[in-house]
């Protein structure tokens, strides 16, 4: 479904699995392993939910019974561009859903004097302009590192339209930047958190995503 007043966000089903995966990861509490796999389930649903998005034209195949089934088929091809480190956990739940899936990096960082992401290497497929692009990061908090991602894919001939940009958690005023930028990019989430804090964190958030899911 698609939020409102959030126009090009969609939210997983708020379910009682969903809200119960969430409690876990966001427990402090929660050991290294655990927080792994049920992040990895989390970040399943929401390579699905980006899946069921794509466009498809219709397919008729014959079954065992040589009758006929009217399905569809994907039109295009896609790939994941994470955004390193903490996206990188997102890509092998592409590969789960999506076989032989490309994947490019980008690796953005803060600079340290002027406190503002700094692109700092990418890496990605040549023909990623006549793709769909799934753009993974876990978190979407200021939005910063998001759109300098998204405006790295455009730059190299991606339409905005065929980006979906997949995270775990977003903040309300990271949507409300990151759109102001990139309107026609699609966002798929699993939760919308109140704010953030003085030191912009997700509130009430999980932590340092990539440092629970690599580190701790």
């Amino acid at each position: 479904m698609s939020t409102e007043p959030y126009k090009n966000v969609h939210l997983l089903n708020q379910s009682n699995q969903l809200v119960g995966l969430y409690t876990i990861i966001r427990d402090k509490n929660t050991a290294r392993p655990d927080f792994i796999f049920y992040s990895d389930r989390i970040i399943r649903l929401l390579v699905e939910e980006g899946l069921n998005h794509l466009p498809v034209e219709p397919l008729t195949v014959r079954t065992h019974t040589d009758k006929p089934f009217d399905g569809v088929s994907f039109i295009g091809k896609i790939c994941g561009v994470s955004i390193v480190r903490a996206g990188e956990s997102m890509e092998e739940g592409l590969r789960d859903c999506c076989r032989s899936v490309r994947i490019g990096k980008i690796l953005i960082q803060r600079d340290e004097e002027t406190a503002k992401p700094k692109l700092f290497f990418e890496k990605l497929p040549e023909d990623i302009a006549q793709r769909y692009v799934f753009l993974l990061d876990p978190m979407l908090a200021t939005g910063g590192s998001a759109i300098m991602a998204t405006d790295v894919l455009i730059k190299r001939g991606v339409k905005p339209e065929r980006i979906y940009f997949l995270n775990l958690i977003c903040s309300k005023e990271g949507i409300d930047k990151y759109h102001a930028a990139f309107p026609d990019v699609k966002i798929v989430t699993g939760a919308i958190d109140q704010g953030l804090d003085e030191n912009r964190y997700l509130i009430p958030g999980l932590g340092d995503f990539g440092d629970r899911y690599y580190c701790l």
